[in-house]
């Protein structure tokens, strides 16, 4: 993706998405993105085939490595367990199921 240009570049690519260029900070997403690169990239290859194995200690060294907090990691990983599940949703139902979850909350 980093080949490919900045994020705004890339919105800019995708047809009716030039809406969007006035309502998004790219500059704040594209620090998000890296910080989110840096934390992946300090967890060994078990710890990201299988995050449910990251305890404290090692989200403790994993924010230490990537020059993240705690609270960063902690995010991250609680982000891939909400898209995780949603996604197991998706997938279990098609749409319809997923439309099930959004508005039957």
């Amino acid at each position: 993706m980093k080949k490919m240009g900045s994020l705004e570049s890339i919105i800019g690519m995708i047809p009716g998405m030039n809406k969007l260029k006035g309502a998004i900070n790219f500059a704040e997403a594209e620090k998000d993105i890296r910080k989110t690169e840096a934390i992946i990239n300090s967890m060994t290859s078990k710890e990201r085939a299988k995050p449910n194995i990251i305890d404290g200690s090692r989200r403790l060294r994993i924010s230490k490595g990537s020059g993240t907090q705690v609270q960063d990691v902690n995010d991250l990983l609680k982000k891939y367990m909400e898209t995780k599940k949603l996604l197991k949703k998706f997938t279990k139902g098609g749409a319809k199921g997923l439309q099930r979850q959004l508005f039957m909350k």
